[in-house]
């Protein structure tokens, strides 16, 4: 049976899944399997980008699964090349073509790269494409507060979302602060802690075995009650679906404050200052 997964509303008026499913780094033929079958399980939210180079599998995946356009929310990303007005329309443009869709449900800036300092104009791009009715919410990704902040001094318009790397490993207390200021909606990226030993941590197998969960169902539980939407990725169907079961259960105050605590106890994230495509 599918789960009925709750929503949030973003600040221009669009309700993103309170849970998505990540595709990166799935092949064509592999992220044509995995999203058919998110969606079969109740997915909703699939996130995609022009740098995963598997829009088309994406896409082959949502017509496979029979869903109604209109119930899915579809994110991709664009890379550096396009930071321009123009490029980003031409960005969305080759997102759309390979996805099969004629509209997004919400286009980010993939990374900021400070360097090219060109990521000011790609917002002003994404603000027309969204003007234009091409694209439902825009946002960005990896961004950090202070360009964010330079995105809202320079344009007047407020990222809708931020993706970003988070997990207890990762808490991003000031990023996720200056979010709820400003009415951004957080998605987490690696939310269970890609390539760290976080689903073996002591204190997530201790509150798991204490709800009668998985410590993935914890985990992303913990982002839920952070008002985070997170993103796991997975190809297996079994897993799909577990990671859908967040919403029967409550962490206590304390729980949540024991998974924080685990902030700084992996390596640190990845810095969009020095880092990007």
């Amino acid at each position: 049976m599918s789960q009925v997964v709750p929503t949030v509303r973003l600040e221009h008026g669009t309700s993103i899944p309170q849970i998505g499913v990540g595709t990166s780094p799935m092949l064509d033929q592999e992220a044509e399997r995995a999203v058919a079958s998110a969606i079969e399980v109740g997915y909703r939210l699939i996130d995609t980008a022009e740098n995963y180079r598997n829009e088309v599998g994406v896409g082959r995946g949502i017509k496979a699964s029979g869903a109604k356009r209109e119930d899915l929310f579809i994110t991709s990303k664009f890379n550096k090349d396009h930071h321009s007005v123009g490029g980003v329309r031409a960005a969305f443009e080759a997102s759309v073509q390979k996805l099969g869709v004629e509209y997004l449900d919400l286009l980010l800036i993939h990374w900021p790269n400070p360097a090219q300092d060109r990521y000011v104009d790609a917002w002003r791009g994404l603000v027309a494409l969204r003007e234009a009715g091409l694209v439902r919410a825009i946002g960005v990704s990896n961004f950090k507060p202070a360009q964010l902040q330079r995105l809202i001094d320079e344009t007047g318009v407020v990222p809708e979302v931020n993706q970003i790397q988070l997990s207890p490993y990762w808490t991003r207390d000031d990023a996720r602060a200056f979010h709820a200021e400003h009415g951004i909606v957080t998605e987490g990226w690696s939310p269970l802690g890609k390539r760290t030993n976080l689903l073996e941590h002591p204190k997530v197998a201790e509150i798991a075995n204490a709800h009668g969960k998985t410590p993935g169902q914890v985990i992303l539980r913990w982002h839920v009650e952070l008002n985070v939407v997170p993103i796991p990725k997975s190809q297996d169907p079994q897993r799909l679906a577990q990671n859908l079961e967040v919403f029967d259960f409550e962490l206590t105050d304390d729980q949540i404050a024991a998974l924080s605590a685990l902030d700084g106890q992996a390596t640190e994230v990845v810095d969009s200052d020095s880092f990007g495509h």
